[in-house]
């Protein structure tokens, strides 16, 4: 089994071609459809959410079988066909022009795989099992989707607003003192709507060498002489037995590494949503959000 690299792409204007109409061609369409990239759906048919998706101009469908130099132009490609034979020239093609390719339950003519997601905007976490076990993957995902730690994505914006003035006065931190910093109490602010005084609290924490509790040097944490992260390890020691985990979701086993959860309070995908649905869904966000997705190896 491959030792996978994980990596995010920016695909924000890339070609990517599909081959495959059915149900898990409609997920992947879903999830892509929020990276920017420009969408060629390849099928001779395909399903009400493709359709729709592709009369409002979201996608591009060829009603078409595959044929060879579709890929010309490609970033990224995906093969759902469910036709092994026509997988295998479709991955033959994505080598010859260097298309990073994903087969659907197919790892070894997969150049990269898709893991399973949970999302607290805009903290996005990814969760492979190198395609050994979709199932296990799900159920780090349904249990991660329950874990009270995603509330420390509440706190993104803040943190990403105090690293752009730190940049701008070009003030060397050291990283230990960051996470010094990050505490309940900030993130309780962030959580009311205080988002100013939580930035300010955050800035002089991280500025004011005279903070008490903290190392006087703010380019260079003294681990052993710092009280805050002397205090933090004492009270991980104190509850390391505790392990929260939440109940997962219904018991549908898809064979899937993909499958985003929703934003806002995290929570794992579940069972897919007739076409109808489709309608309710604003821009071209996820069209198709509703097809079930059936991967291990996407």
């Amino acid at each position: 089994m491959p030792d996978y690299y994980p990596v995010y792409l920016n695909l924000a204007g890339k070609r990517c071609v599909i081959f495959g109409g059915g149900g898990i061609a409609q997920g992947k369409i879903s999830g892509l459809l929020r990276t920017g990239c420009q969408i060629t759906v390849i099928s001779p048919d395909a399903t009400p959410g493709i359709r729709q998706a592709a009369q409002r101009g979201d996608i591009e469908w060829q009603q078409r079988p595959y044929r060879p130099g579709d890929l010309a132009g490609a970033f990224i490609g995906v093969a759902a066909t469910n036709v092994w034979h026509v997988n295998q020239e479709i991955c033959q093609e994505a080598e010859g022009c260097g298309v990073l390719l994903n087969v659907v339950d197919d790892p070894d003519l997969c150049t990269f795989i898709a893991p399973s997601i949970v999302k607290r905007e805009p903290v996005t976490l990814a969760i492979s099992t190198g395609g050994a076990s979709p199932a296990l993957a799900r159920k780090l995902r349904e249990t991660l989707a329950q874990s009270e730690a995603l509330e420390w994505a509440d706190l993104a914006d803040t943190l990403a607003q105090a690293r752009r003035v730190i940049k701008e006065k070009r003030i060397a931190i050291d990283p230990e003192r960051w996470q010094c910093c990050i505490t309940r109490e900030l993130l309780e602010m962030a959580q009311e709507g205080r988002t100013d005084q939580a930035l300010e609290k955050l800035l002089s924490q991280l500025l004011d060498a005279s903070t008490p509790g903290m190392c006087a040097n703010l380019a260079q944490c003294q681990p052993r002489s710092c009280p805050a992260r002397n205090g933090a390890e004492a009270n991980h020691t104190d509850n390391s037995h505790v392990s929260p985990v939440g109940p997962t979701g219904p018991a549908n086993d898809t064979n899937d590494e993909q499958a985003d959860a929703p934003t806002g309070k995290a929570q794992p995908a579940g069972n897919a949503a007739p076409d109808s649905a489709l309608d309710s869904v604003p821009e071209k966000n996820s069209a198709l959000e509703a097809a079930p997705e059936k991967e291990s190896v996407r």
